[in-house]
């Protein structure tokens, strides 16, 4: 047994977070809160995606993210997704319920968020995720309580990642089909309506939906997916490890049923945001090729 867990403890540290050269990061929106960086960011590909042209039918995008601390701690990681409905020039048909209609330049959108996270988590930002003897090893061992979840919104899952100074990832925008964005929907009034709980380690749970993780809520529920990391126990597979599972699945459903439109390269298309502490550049977890620095 002692030669089992020392094999597996061996193995563990040899999984880390996703590796990158580091590379030079850009400070010239360094003043600019995280906040503001992000959402301008998302803006301006989907604009440029959409063209000069008339939108003669609405379209839709993913924005897949995950932030993660240097040791990729599974108490500072999180996968998160947001989700937008360009409206058509001409007007559109029946709007999303609950959704508020906002606008861009010439441009107007529905948009929302899936982050999920124990309700009270703004307030009391401490995640337990493996407590007890044996726990990361045996899911009954675990003595995390279930918690009540809740599903926050972009700025206040930017705040989280700000407050911890992490390193956060983003990916794409990513069109998507209206079959996908309707899953979206369907996905988030299923956690608004506050009948599953989260549990960040939910090996005992996911199956009977009675609790989830971050990365389930934006992962498939229907189908329990292979989990990845050691024997397939998923294992490591939180923060940017976590949402890159996430889009290997979309990945491997689309084939079965178009959801998203185009390629994704879950390692290419990564962009970073990283906390830096001034302009030294000093300091920094950048596991990036690509990335801008942020400190509010």
């Amino acid at each position: 047994m002692m030669a089992l867990l020392a094999g597996l403890l061996l193995l563990a540290l040899s999984v880390s977070a996703p590796a990158g050269e580091q590379h030079d990061v850009d400070f010239s929106n360094y003043d600019v809160p995280l906040q503001d960086q992000i959402t301008k960011d998302i803006k301006d590909k989907v604009l440029a995606r959409l063209g000069e042209g008339k939108s003669t039918h609405d379209r839709y995008f993913i924005i897949p993210y995950a932030y993660e601390n240097k040791g990729n701690d599974p108490e500072y990681s999180h996968s998160f997704l947001s989700v937008i409905r360009i409206l058509a020039d001409r007007g559109s048909g029946r709007l999303t319920p609950g959704l508020k209609v906002r606008s861009y330049k010439n441009r107007t959108f529905e948009a929302f968020t899936i982050s999920w996270l124990p309700h009270d988590f703004l307030e009391n930002p401490h995640l337990c995720v493996f407590e007890g003897f044996g726990a990361r090893l045996i899911p009954t061992m675990n003595q995390c309580p279930l918690s009540v979840g809740k599903n926050f919104t972009l700025a206040d899952t930017i705040k989280l990642a700000v407050g911890d100074k992490v390193a956060v990832c983003m990916w794409g925008p990513y069109e998507i089909s209206k079959d996908a964005f309707d899953l979206g929907v369907k996905r988030m009034r299923l956690l608004d309506k506050g009948t599953i709980k989260y549990r960040a380690d939910d090996r005992l749970y996911q199956k009977d939906q009675v609790a989830i993780n971050c990365f389930h809520a934006i992962a498939g529920l229907d189908k329990i997916f292979p989990k990845g990391g050691i024997f397939g126990t998923g294992f490591k597979m939180w923060g940017i490890n976590g949402t890159t599972r996430v889009l290997i699945e979309y990945k491997a459903r689309s084939a079965e049923k178009p959801l998203l439109l185009e390629p994704v390269d879950v390692k290419k298309d990564r962009y970073g945001f990283v906390y830096a502490p001034d302009r030294s550049g000093r300091g920094i977890y950048n596991p990036f090729t690509s990335a801008s620095a942020y400190h509010k």
